[in-house]
């Protein structure tokens, strides 16, 4: 559809409402409208749509596992989880459903549940950066912070440029006291991403830590000047560790 491929969802919504009245048991209409209507956060006009592709055509795993993502989008967690089973007992090899269900466990704290479908999702697609990354973000949540390091790790491997995974990287080795791994990675981060006061915060802390407070007032300085909303969070750390930064 030419008006899905110029993101003109409100376009594309009318002409596959048109083939729809053209082609009434035509599925794949109803499932692209449904793609649409989804891009448009219109969630219950896609679980419409997709609910009436599996009607015509119950094979049909696409179907289930964006009908999935609108029920997720929804907060209707357990109704997605169902909808991704039902794409991956259809399609065993489904690495964006097994994905998808991991994203949906871990949205319930089910943390081993989302680590079995991360990893089942990387098994097929391995360069998928997201799983990676997500896995990462699940183990952090178990505390098992050599295996997150590990997979952030790797998802860098695949996306060097992300300062977001850096930073993720960053706040587990701080988290597993590993302060010269999490100030390098802080560090990183504020090199591609100068405007980042978290990271400028958050490196301020590991050098207070690591008694290089002059460093640190500089960049508690330059945090709380990128974003003075940051200055309540560390407020406690920095009067009980005696920094005083200027701004």
């Amino acid at each position: 559809n030419a008006r899905m491929a110029k993101n003109d969802l409100d376009g594309a919504v009318e002409d596959y409402s048109k083939a729809i009245e053209l082609q009434p048991g035509d599925e794949e209409n109803y499932y692209n409208r449904g793609v649409a209507r989804l891009a448009k956060a219109d969630n219950d006009g896609a679980i419409a749509d997709f609910s009436r592709v599996i009607e015509i055509s119950p094979r049909f795993p696409l179907a289930y596992n964006n009908r999935g993502n609108a029920r997720r989008a929804k907060g209707d967690i357990d109704g997605a989880i169902a909808d991704y089973s039902k794409a991956l007992e259809q399609n065993s090899k489904y690495a964006e459903a097994f994905y998808n269900r991991g994203a949906a466990r871990q949205s319930k704290q089910d943390f081993d549940g989302a680590i079995k479908d991360y990893s089942a999702a990387i098994d097929l697609a391995p360069q998928f950066v997201d799983a990676y990354v997500n896995r990462g973000l699940a183990k952090q949540s178990k505390k098992d912070f050599e295996g997150a390091v590990a997979d952030f790790t790797e998802a860098l491997k695949l996306k060097a440029n992300d300062s977001s995974i850096y930073f993720a990287r960053a706040t587990v080795r701080q988290e597993g006291k590993d302060l010269s791994g999490a100030l390098a990675d802080y560090s990183k981060v504020i090199e591609m991403d100068p405007a980042n006061a978290q990271a400028f915060a958050n490196r301020g802390v590991i050098e207070t830590l690591q008694g290089n407070k002059a460093q640190a007032e500089r960049d508690f300085d330059q945090a709380f000047k990128l974003d003075p909303n940051l200055k309540p969070q560390f407020k406690d750390f920095i009067e009980g560790r005696k920094v005083r930064p200027n701004y």
